[in-house]
């Protein structure tokens, strides 16, 4: 990286010498198989004075690189977005090929041949991998650019914001006429706790961000947000759509419009099934001649078969970027971690749909079938969210968040409340850009706030420099 403007070297450490802040982080960057480039750095600023302490993160003020190495930052930093864009939309296209070849006797009709399936997936692996990578690319140019024109020391608390908000357009290249709403708004989620983790360690805002310091505050978002995005786990869910069709017409007092293609639908798996259009509950649409208590334990074990091999590639991917030196080391502790993490999840997921429809069946049984109730009844399914692990409730709860927000804006445009925006065609990536922003910038002033895995792997990314003790000019010397 150029020198600092103001051509000095300054030596401060870019890490926080709190290592409290970061409560566990020497014990996770070993675990992840890392290198320990931060807690070297702070045994660097405990022998350090106190002052030339700082978390001026991408400051790189200790060092001064060459225009060779800074080339050299941007290639790494493209490539290793690259590999983490490509890894993990491959990876998750690769289970979902294999599933179709699994299940392709099953299917009597099918969209799209398996070679279409395949040139899509390698399509979308090479576009996700572009755009990470360029995205990479794009963020470490600009702050280069940027630390090279204005100083080093006088950008440091700006720079990494711009930058981030330049990237962020980056998420075109997944298809000029790809919108990925869902994704811009999780990101948007991110950057919102992240700025709240900043607010809980300020004076002035501390008291205003006391609520998401709150234990299961994550469970109870999960519980408000099953209220209104269930209707988007169309695979999951395991149901047709003409059946949650037919669930809403009897929630919202309409007539029955599609009990026919429901009957058929049950024909076709060799259920025989006769729907009264004058019933009060939709158990029998739901599940046909089952009751409730028999339909309950099939779909929960028709439903963990459809979650595993989902969360398969969620945690095996992952773990050969993030634990790649401890696959050498101990590849069964980490891979048996990764199939336990794996079943967990499933049996979350699958608890998670199944109790949606248990709840659906008990309070229709009790009360009259209506709107407020199918939110009542899919309110408790968030409680299955306990299942999981701590550390990974906080993500599926804003991710299911973000798309109910998604949910509840489409919803109200499509009832006429909320007009579409004819200007604004791809607020996805407004959004993304925006919420990219405040993360580099978190990343880059306030690095406690970070968990240490995702540190690990942005700073595996976009690079630690060492300590100025360690550069090749003091070991010369």
């Amino acid at each position: 990286m150029s020198p600092s403007g103001d051509g000095s070297i300054n030596g401060a450490c870019r890490c926080s010498c709190s290592s409290s802040e970061n409560g566990g982080f020497h014990d996770a960057a070993a675990e992840n198989g890392f290198p320990k480039s931060h807690d070297e750095t702070r045994t660097h600023c405990a022998r350090s004075k106190p002052s030339s302490c700082s978390s001026s993160a991408l400051g790189f003020d200790s060092i001064l690189l060459t225009g060779s190495e800074n080339l050299r930052r941007i290639v790494v930093a493209s490539a290793k977005g690259f590999s983490i864009g490509a890894g993990l939309k491959g990876g998750l296209a690769l289970f979902s090929i294999l599933s179709r070849l699994r299940s392709k006797k099953s299917r009597k009709v099918e969209a799209f041949s398996d070679k279409q399936a395949i040139s899509m997936a390698v399509k979308e692996t090479l576009r996700y991998g572009i755009f990470l990578g360029t995205f990479a690319g794009t963020f470490v140019s600009v702050d280069e650019i940027i630390g090279a024109l204005g100083g080093h020391n006088r950008t440091a608390k700006w720079r990494s914001l711009v930058a981030g908000l330049v990237a962020g357009p980056s998420m075109l290249l997944t298809g000029p006429n790809t919108q990925h709403t869902s994704l811009a708004i999780y990101i948007l989620m991110r950057a919102a706790v992240l700025a709240s983790r900043c607010g809980i360690k300020s004076k002035r805002f501390g008291k205003l961000c006391k609520p998401f310091t709150w234990k299961h505050g994550d469970i109870f978002l999960m519980c408000l947000s099953s209220s209104q995005i269930l209707s988007f786990l169309n695979k999951h869910g395991g149901k047709d759509i003409v059946i949650l069709q037919g669930v809403k017409e009897i929630a919202s007092g309409l007539p029955f419009t599609n009990l026919e293609a429901i009957e058929k639908l049950y024909n076709a798996t060799g259920v025989e099934v006769k729907l009264d259009p004058n019933m009060k509950t939709p158990c029998s649409m739901i599940h046909g001649n089952e009751s409730c208590s028999e339909h309950v334990v099939s779909f929960l074990i028709e439903a963990y078969k459809r979650a595993l091999p989902v969360y398969l590639p969620v945690y095996l991917i992952p773990a050969l970027i993030v634990h790649r030196k401890g696959l050498l080391k101990g590849p069964y502790t980490i891979l048996g971690k990764g199939i336990i993490g794996s079943a967990r999840s499933s049996l979350f997921l699958s608890a998670y749909c199944t109790s949606a429809w248990m709840f659906t069946c008990l309070l229709f049984r009790i009360f009259k079938c209506n709107i407020p109730m199918l939110a009542m009844g899919t309110f408790p399914t968030g409680l299955a969210l306990a299942i999981e692990k701590k550390s990974r409730r906080i993500e599926i709860s804003l991710y299911c968040f973000a798309r109910a927000i998604e949910s509840f804006f489409t919803c109200m445009a499509d009832i006429g409340y909320l007009p579409q925006s004819k200007n604004l065609k791809r607020a996805d990536v407004v959004i993304f850009s925006l919420s990219t922003a405040i993360i580099m910038h978190c990343y880059a002033q306030e690095r406690e706030v970070f968990r240490s895995k995702y540190l690990n792997v942005l700073d595996w990314v976009f690079g630690v420099p060492p300590p100025p003790c360690e550069t090749p000019r003091c070991k010369t010397s």
